[in-house]
């Protein structure tokens, strides 16, 4: 009949619509959340930088003649702004995948819409074929048999219940088109204030590479005096140089005689305790011990409690705490060119950091202060023993710590000193007996 007809198509479509659930668009992400949470970290460190740094240039611009030291707050001032600048351009790829992607699934989610309203049309159209109470009645009573008839009300209660469903889908999928294109406009607009961010940090580095190429134009036609102030710096770095190393034969030389003395008490101690032994054997571990006790010329002997003091600042290694708070690294580790003077080849044997006039200067470890010293173009120099490593601390303008005395690490031992060109810089060393070690491998991230 007619009518029986029409009831099976609708059924037919209720199973179609049943079977063939909404397909979403989901994509995993390239990047995840926490690599730009990183970026944006980094960024705000790299800013906090460039304002410390800035602090630090305008007390070398006190004076109206370029200085060295303005010249190395410059430099680092334009390696940060460098690193803003990158970490700004990596935001702005995350940007870029994220507008794409949100793109994508916004135009999925349209399409999706679509095809959900015109199944609902379709839905409806089948609908009102039996919409009438008359319809749906022939419909249960045409049943072959009662279980046929149960199943039929089936049918049609879930028939209805369809219809809600679609109209629900249809629903949150609107809803949900419309917090996508609400999340698109934010991601656009954050673009373009990174892309503005971009250009003024660009500008901002032009700016000071102009005044580096300024400083290093007038501190060229200072070629002379810069001779000379060379000449001085390297005669107090042989000064301080040959102090360490007598420090430190002094230091290996008292410790193996330590050494000795406690050898030769253990040696008495030991000939009254075996008394009864035979004379061979005793000779024989008074040989032993003394030959354990010759005095070493290469390295500190150690004692049980400073050997676990070296260890664990080796263990440290790359994780020490920074002589100051705050500053940069204006003068690396070893060999490498004079930043003005043409052919001239300098060597450093720790790092100078630039940093704030009075700033506190720390010690970056448990140990003793084993020297405490003047050495002239150095100021007043601090050595802490740390077992068989050496720290230095050198162009101090005070020091609050004597010699002997035990500190800890992050204690202070004294405050930097300001030269008369208004750069406040120390010098830090690190050495492993007589070994000078590059100090940028044993300190941590600021």
């Amino acid at each position: 009949m007619p009518g029986k007809s029409k009831a099976w198509l609708a059924l037919a479509l209720i199973g179609f619509l049943l079977m063939c659930g909404p397909a979403w668009a989901q994509r995993s992400r390239g990047r995840t959340s926490k690599s730009r949470t990183q970026l944006e970290r980094e960024k705000r460190t790299a800013l906090k930088r460039i304002q410390e740094t800035t602090r630090i240039l305008q007390q070398t611009q006190q004076r109206k003649e370029a200085t060295l030291g303005q010249l190395n707050a410059l430099k680092e001032k334009i390696t940060v702004q460098k690193n803003v600048i990158q970490t700004i351009s990596s935001e702005l790829k995350y940007l870029d995948s994220d507008v794409r992607q949100t793109e994508t699934q916004v135009q999925h989610t349209q399409q999706n819409l679509e095809q959900l309203r015109a199944e609902y049309a379709r839905l409806i159209y089948a609908s009102s074929k039996t919409a009438n109470s008359y319809n749906r009645i022939m419909f249960l009573f045409a049943a072959e048999s009662f279980n046929q008839f149960v199943r039929r009300l089936q049918y049609v209660r879930q028939y209805a219940e369809v219809r809600k469903a679609q109209a629900a889908e249809i629903s949150q999928t609107q809803s949900r088109l419309h917090q996508q294109l609400t999340g698109l406009t934010a991601k656009r607009q954050q673009k373009s204030s990174l892309l503005n961010t971009q250009l003024s940090e660009n500008r901002n580095l032009l700016v000071i590479k102009t005044q580096q190429d300024q400083v290093v134009t007038q501190l060229s036609r200072q070629e002379q005096q810069l001779q000379q102030e060379l000449a001085k710096r390297q005669q107090s770095v042989r000064r301080l140089d040959n102090l360490i190393a007598q420090r430190v034969r002094e230091e290996i030389a008292r410790a193996a005689r330590a050494a000795a003395a406690r050898a030769a008490r253990s040696n008495t101690a030991g000939r009254s305790s075996t008394s009864g032994r035979s004379p061979g054997a005793t000779n024989r571990n008074e040989t032993a011990e003394s030959e354990a006790a010759v005095e070493r010329t290469d390295r500190v002997t150690l004692t049980p409690e400073t050997a676990i003091l070296s260890s664990s600042f080796a263990d440290n290694r790359g994780r020490l705490l920074w002589p100051v708070s705050r500053g940069f690294i204006s003068q690396r580790f070893g060999k490498h060119p004079h930043p003005v003077l043409k052919h001239v080849v300098i060597e450093n044997r720790g790092v100078d950091i630039q940093t704030n006039s009075g700033e506190a200067v720390r010690s970056v470890f448990e140990g003793k202060v084993l020297t405490v010293a003047s050495v002239p173009g150095m100021n007043t120099i601090v050595m802490v023993q740390h077992g068989e490593y050496f720290t230095v601390y050198a162009k101090l303008r005070s020091v609050s710590v004597s010699e002997g005395q035990t500190v800890q690490a992050r204690q202070q031992i004294g405050t930097v000193y300001t030269d008369s060109e208004g750069t406040s810089e120390v010098q830090f060393q690190v050495w492993r007996n007589s070994a000078n070690l590059n100090p940028e491998n044993w300190l941590g991230r600021k």
